[in-house]
């Protein structure tokens, strides 16, 4: 059936189109857009006050698909994805065991079009068993549909191997997604090392950890011309690394989260294991930073780094407890209501940094909602004030700091491929 989305505030970063109009989707396809569209038996949705916007690209995402699926697995989380707006995801090869090989991505990839409530990119394994050691067969793993490699969760600790895989995927135009942590200077490190690690007697990562990571890889990726792409960034003195070699016209990007974007290491409890995520919650310097660069263009996408655990794994004492927090179903509302609505982020910026910009980094057909191409849709309330309860989480993790708050601002309907996957917090299919 066509849908005609009709009357909202339609933002499609990919075009700098902004203006209240109507949407027509024909056949999974945008088929028009206009305020004055005629479709006789079409569903239409009345999205007045509303965002109308291409479907959400989350590049960094854990399904956990394969060998750990009791912690996730491709169908709750795309549920989940559907549930906060998502039309698109890269799921992290960190599973048991590790994505490292063609065969590998070619399964996962049938399975998530099996599943077809979103699209899944697999990202690759860039060294095998994410060891370090030697690089994964990333050419074969390319030719089978692998979007980027990544050995998220580790560091490379040996800058041969690194510099190897940026030699390497060079040819492939491919971008190394790094989890940067001197890892030297974090064992067994639970938070941010700093004042408030001190007081609660936890031991720190320190942010210096993060720089020398980032520092390194940009060094490595300019001798070599290649891509590197900072995964989750949080530390002030990375983002200006990161600024730095822009300017000098070296090949890296950078993403941020909705928690460094939003929290800082103050709301940290060793009571509750919610707020322990890796990297760990920085300074208000740090946090103040990170949202400054991703205003400037320094950093380039939003990303949840969706990680949800079981319950018996996460909840134990803060230092046992693995880091991660499911991100998916309340980055919207986090995002709308602590940025957004205070007057600290555009909408617009919100939506390009969550679509046309993981969309250009990854190389995929997406984040783009004019005429003739896919319909991936999402809805927004802005207005719609609401309460995060992890009993209707679609997820399986259940532990996040965001639990119990109060929020403005949700994903009230998605669209994939043409299809209403997602109507007022309700997975449909």
């Amino acid at each position: 059936m066509d849908i005609l989305l009709q009357g909202g505030r339609v933002i499609n970063p990919a075009t700098n189109y902004d203006c209240d109009t109507s949407v027509l989707i024909r056949d999974g396809k945008i088929a028009d857009i206009g305020s004055d569209i005629e479709a006789p038996g079409a569903e239409c949705i009345d999205c007045s006050g509303r965002i109308v916007a291409p479907g959400l690209i989350d590049m960094h995402v854990h399904f956990r698909e394969p060998g750990q699926e009791a912690k996730e697995d491709f169908l709750s989380g795309s549920k989940a994805a559907a549930a906060g707006g998502y039309t698109t995801v890269a799921t992290m090869p960190n599973t048991s065991p590790a994505v490292d090989n063609a065969a590998l991505v070619r399964s996962l990839k049938k399975r998530a079009h099996d599943i077809g409530l979103c699209n899944i990119e697999v990202i690759g394994a860039l060294t095998k068993g994410r060891q370090g050691k030697e690089l994964a067969e990333v050419g074969d793993m390319t030719e089978a549909g692998a979007v980027a490699f990544s050995d998220d969760g580790n560091f490379v600790d040996s800058a041969r191997v690194m510099l190897n895989a940026l030699d390497y995927l060079r040819a492939f135009d491919k971008t190394i997604i790094c989890h940067e942590e001197e890892t030297s200077l974090v064992e067994e490190g639970a938070m941010n090392e700093g004042h408030r690690s001190a007081m609660l007697g936890i031991k720190g990562r320190p942010t210096v950890a993060e720089d020398i990571a980032v520092a390194r890889d940009i060094l490595l990726a300019e001798y070599a011309d290649a891509r590197v792409h900072i995964a989750h960034i949080s530390s002030a003195r990375s983002v200006e690394l990161v600024r730095e070699a822009k300017r000098r016209g070296i090949r890296v990007t950078a993403e941020a989260t909705p928690h460094h974007l939003t929290m800082t290491d103050d709301v940290v409890d060793y009571t509750d294991s919610a707020t322990k995520v890796n990297p760990p919650l920085r300074s208000k310097k740090d946090t103040e930073a990170v949202l400054q660069g991703l205003l400037d263009g320094t950093i380039d996408a939003i990303v949840t780094d969706h990680s949800p655990h079981a319950e018996e794994e996460k909840d134990r004492e803060y230092i046992y407890a693995p880091s991660g927090f499911p991100g998916l179903e309340t980055a919207v509302g986090v995002l709308m209501s602590e940025l957004v609505q205070k007057g600290r982020l555009s909408i617009d910026t919100m939506i390009s940094k969550m679509t046309k910009e993981p969309a250009r980094i990854l190389g995929l057909d997406a984040g783009d909602i004019s005429i003739g191409k896919k319909a991936d849709v999402v809805v927004i309330d802005p207005h719609l004030d609401w309460t995060v309860d992890a009993s209707k989480f679609y997820t399986r993790g259940s532990h996040s700091p965001f639990v119990g708050r109060k929020l403005t601002g949700k994903s009230v309907l998605t669209i994939y491929n043409g299809r209403i996957v997602m109507r007022d917090g309700v997975v449909t299919v």
